[in-house]
C-alpha cells in the first residue's frame, strides 16, 4: 500500500520541483541566457574545482561569480552559504545568478549535485560547459541504487551541448563519453591515460606531492600549488580544463592557482606547532582513504589520530562500518563522534562506526569532547585530523534544530585552552 502510495506521488513531487525551477527562472528573467555558465558534478572535488575556476577567470581579468556547498561569491563579494545543500532550491540559483548578470560578471561557476538534479534545480539554467570529476558511492540509499545516482549525474551531460569536460582516469568516466557535446576535454594524471585521441586531452606528468603542496607539469608549464593532496592535481586540471575554453593562457592558470593557499574546510591546516591539527570535509569513503594516505605519505606524522563520525543520519548507513574500517587501517588512534545525526539516534549512527574499527575505536559522543580528547592525547610531531564537517557552519540535531559550529573554530579554542606552548 505506502509503496503504491509513493509511486503515485512520486511525478507529482517532481512537477512540483519542475514548476519551482521554471517559475524562479521567469521571475529573475532567465539571467543565465546573459552570462557564460560552467557546471562542476561529481562526487568529490566539486567545490575546490569551483573554486580553483573562479580564480584562474579572475587572474584573466574576468567578473566572476561562484556558488559552492561553501560559499556563494559575486564580483568579489561573499557570503557563506549557510543552506546546508550544494544547490538550494525555491529560486534562489537564479536569484543568485541574476545578481551576477546586474553586476556585470561575465562567468558563473557553480556545483551541481545529484539530489539538486533530481529536484530539477538544474532546469532553465544554460551550462556552456560541464565537468565530470570523478564518480564513488554516496547518495545511494537517496537514489535507490548507484546507478540511479550516476543517471541523474548524467542528466546535467544531457542538458548541456556545448562543451564537457571529462576525467577519463575514473572507471565511471565511459557513461559520461557517451553523451554528445560539441566539444571534449580530457583531464588524466596517469602514466598513460586511456585517450583516444579525439578532443582535447590535459595531461599531467612529473607529479610531486609534499607536505608544502603539489606541483606537476602541463603543456611545458610548471604548476606549484599550495593545495596540499595529490588528488589536487585533478582538480586543477578541471579548472585549466574550463580556462581552456575561453582561450585563458595557460601562464595565467598557473599562476592564479600558485596564489591558492586554502580551500575552506579542505585538508586545511588550523594548528601547526607542536602537532598539527587538519579539518577535511571528507564524507566518502574514497575521500576519506585518500585524505588519510595523502597525510601519510607526505607529511610523515609519528601518530595520526582521527576524529570522525559518519555523513548525517538518515543516510547512506551503508558507509558507516566502512569509514570506521578505513580510519583504523590508517591511524593510529580513532575517536569516533557525533555528526549530524538529524532525527536518527546519535548513539546508533557511533556504534554503527565504531563496529567497522574492529574494537580500535573510541566512542566519545560530545563533538566537542572528542576533538579536545585529540588535542590532550598529541604529542609533538603527531596529526589531529578532524573529518566530516569541513567548514560546514551547524551541527545538525532532532526535530530541525541547528547548534552553530565550525570544525576549525573549536579545534583551534580546545588547543588554546589544553596545550601549554
Amino acid at each position: 500500500m505506502i509503496k503504491k502510495t509513493l509511486r503515485k506521488i512520486t511525478p507529482l513531487i517532481g512537477a512540483y520541483h519542475f514548476a519551482l525551477a521554471f517559475l524562479g527562472a521567469l521571475y529573475y528573467r532567465f539571467p543565465s541566457s546573459k552570462i557564460i555558465v560552467f557546471a562542476v558534478t561529481g562526487t568529490n572535488g566539486k567545490t575546490t574545482t569551483v573554486d580553483l575556476t573562479s580564480r584562474i577567470f579572475k587572474e584573466a581579468g574576468y567578473k566572476v561569480a561562484a556558488f559552492s556547498s561553501v560559499k556563494f561569491e559575486i564580483d568579489g563579494e561573499e557570503e557563506q552559504n549557510l543552506f546546508k545543500m550544494t544547490m538550494p532550491g525555491r529560486g534562489v540559483l537564479q536569484s543568485l545568478l541574476r545578481k551576477a548578470v546586474d553586476r556585470g560578471c561575465q562567468i558563473a561557476v557553480m556545483e551541481v549535485a545529484s539530489e539538486g538534479i533530481k529536484q530539477h534545480r538544474h532546469r532553465f539554467i544554460r551550462f556552456s560547459a560541464a565537468c565530470f570529476t570523478n564518480l564513488s558511492p554516496e547518495h545511494i540509499e537517496a537514489h535507490k541504487g548507484f546507478e540511479n545516482y550516476k543517471k541523474e549525474k548524467g542528466k546535467l551531460f544531457q542538458a548541456t551541448k556545448d562543451t564537457h569536460i571529462i576525467n577519463i582516469d575514473d572507471e565511471n568516466a565511459d557513461y559520461f563519453l557517451g553523451f554528445k557535446s560539441t566539444e571534449k576535454i580530457y583531464f588524466s594524471k596517469k602514466e598513460k591515460p586511456s585517450w583516444k585521441g579525439q578532443g582535447k586531452l590535459l595531461h599531467a606528468t612529473e607529479i610531486k606531492s609534499t607536505y608544502e603542496g603539489v606541483s606537476f607539469m602541463l603543456e611545458n608549464t610548471r604548476f606549484d600549488l599550495q593545495l596540499k593532496g595529490s588528488f589536487n592535481v585533478y582538480n586543477a586540471l578541471a579548472a585549466v580544463s574550463f580556462a581552456m575554453i575561453e582561450n585563458v593562457n595557460i601562464e595565467i592558470a598557473a599562476k592564479a592557482l600558485s596564489k591558492v593557499s586554502v580551500i575552506p574546510g579542505r585538508m586545511e591546516e588550523v594548528v601547526s606547532f607542536p602537532f598539527k591539527i587538519i579539518v577535511d570535509y571528507a564524507v566518502t569513503p574514497t575521500t576519506l582513504e585518500d585524505v588519510y594516505k595523502e597525510i601519510k605519505e607526505s607529511f610523515s606524522p609519528k601518530n595520526m589520530i582521527a576524529v570522525l563520525g559518519s555523513c548525517g543520519g538518515g543516510r547512506d548507513k551503508w558507509k558507516r562500518p566502512v569509514m570506521g574500517e578505513i580510519a583504523v587501517k590508517y591511524c593510529d588512534r580513532v575517536i569516533v563522534t557525533n555528526e549530524d545525526p538529524y532525527d536518527e539516534d546519535p548513539e546508533e549512527i557511533i556504534d554503527e562506526v565504531i563496529s567497522g574499527t574492529k574494537g580500535k575505536g573510541e566512542k566519545v559522543a560530545d563533538r566537542r569532547e572528542a576533538i579536545r580528547e585529540a588535542v590532550k592525547g598529541a604529542r609533538e610531531g603527531d596529526i589531529i585530523i578532524i573529518t566530516g564537517k569541513g567548514n560546514e557552519p551547524w551541527l545538525c540535531l532532532k526535530d530541525g534544530k541547528k547548534v552553530p559550529w565550525d570544525d576549525r573554530k573549536i579545534a583551534k579554542e580546545e588547543f588554546e585552552k589544553n596545550v601549554d606552548r
